[in-house]
């Protein structure tokens, strides 16, 4: 049986007569009107939502996108909670934070795709560096010989985001109390260096690529990653309310699997070049090409002449990334759990998991992308071609 009659054979075979995707037909483009509005924050992790509107993907599942570039992870959740977003690009806590109501009204939002692993580093300032700090052992000493006169400030991206997570850990396992012998503060990743800069944080945990432009402007000098702090740990995910996934439910499921495309797509090695290109325009994340090529090639500068490789630095689709399992909405329940976010160590419950990470859909949309037919740029005869980048 030649290989695309197998994988139709094996569609048609799984789907179930509550299957969504039976109906929908890939080839039929939304109209501009009713295009889907899809948030992100300029990040190296952005790249599968940008690389699927650049690419034509988008247009090869039915659908007509519109992307809006926000600022931070705040104004993502609430455009997200009152509609003024259909999905966005969201951190892996956020899903779980607002249907609980941590930090906003509650509101049921779900996630059935999540966009990557690792991607993140965490920045010293070059005070910090000059004064002989070089790891968190290091940074205890200075903090308790500053502990009359100074309190030294870490910025994070987000209250429910790997990054305050895996700061905090980073701390805690230094013996440095993340909530009483340090300040912890939010604020927007493109944010950082400028407040680096100023004086005002002494350290960040964030995506790249504002590591990279913090050490290429010898504002500050990284000391970990998150691949090597907590490997396989979820990052980003494909974040929507509950009422969109259940009302427009063919429409999630073909961004879904043009998402899933586009992951596998930016994970891999020859396509590199031409992702860090995209991405290093204005209306994308908008910073130097030097400072993105790190995260999708691994030699990661940590600044002072210290360049190495650092594997699965960022991992769009490789090693399951993509499938919202139990296991990843488990280590973002726990991290919720031991972060003092919830008033309630108890809360969130473990039951929680899969009614936000949605296993059941992601199968589905690989589902329906195995019987979508290929296209690639030398099709010139298929209906739909990727557009140039």
């Amino acid at each position: 049986m030649a290989s695309g009659t197998r994988a139709a054979y094996w569609f048609r075979r799984r789907l179930n007569r509550h299957d969504v995707t039976k109906n929908l037909q890939p080839t039929k483009l939304q109209s501009a009107r009713n295009a889907l509005r899809l948030g992100f924050v300029p990040l190296i992790d952005c790249a599968p939502l940008v690389m699927a509107q650049e690419l034509g993907v988008f247009r090869k599942y039915g659908l007509c996108v519109m992307l809006s570039r926000e600022l931070g992870w705040a104004t993502i959740r609430d455009k997200i909670i009152h509609g003024e977003l259909d999905a966005a690009h969201a951190v892996a806590g956020m899903p779980f934070a607002a249907t609980l109501g941590l930090g906003s009204i509650p509101c049921d939002c779900l996630t059935a795709l999540v966009l990557n692993l690792h991607g993140n580093a965490i920045t010293l300032s070059n005070d910090l560096w000059e004064s002989g700090v070089r790891d968190g052992v290091m940074l205890r000493e200075a903090i308790v010989k500053a502990r009359r006169h100074k309190t030294f400030t870490f910025g994070v991206e987000f209250s429910s985001s790997s990054h305050n997570f895996l700061l905090r850990g980073w701390l805690a396992a230094s013996g440095i109390h993340p909530d009483r012998d340090v300040r912890i503060v939010v604020m927007p990743p493109p944010q950082m260096l400028a407040n680096l800069k100023a004086g005002h944080l002494d350290g960040f945990c964030a995506g790249e690529p504002w590591n990279s432009v913090a050490v290429q402007a010898r504002a500050g000098l990284c000391v970990a990653t998150s691949a090597e702090l907590d490997p396989g740990h979820p990052e980003k995910v494909l974040m929507v309310r509950r009422d969109f996934a259940e009302k427009s439910a063919k429409e999630h499921l073909a961004l879904v699997a043009a998402l899933l495309d586009a992951c596998e797509f930016c994970d891999a090695p020859d396509h590199h070049d031409r992702i860090v290109a995209t991405l290093a325009r204005p209306g994308y994340v908008g910073a130097p090409v030097e400072a993105l090529r790190g995260a999708f090639d691994g030699k990661f500068d940590f600044g002072n002449g210290r360049v190495r490789t650092v594997a699965d630095f960022s991992v769009f689709h490789r090693h399951n990334a993509n499938e919202p399992s139990g296991d990843k909405a488990a280590w973002v329940i726990e991290h919720l759990r031991s972060s003092g976010l919830c008033k309630d160590a108890s809360t969130p419950n473990f039951s929680l998991g899969p009614q936000v990470f949605r296993a059941d859909i992601f199968e589905e949309a690989a589902r329906l992308r195995s019987s979508t037919p290929t296209r690639n740029e030398n099709d010139t005869d298929s209906e739909i071609q990727f557009a140039p980048a």
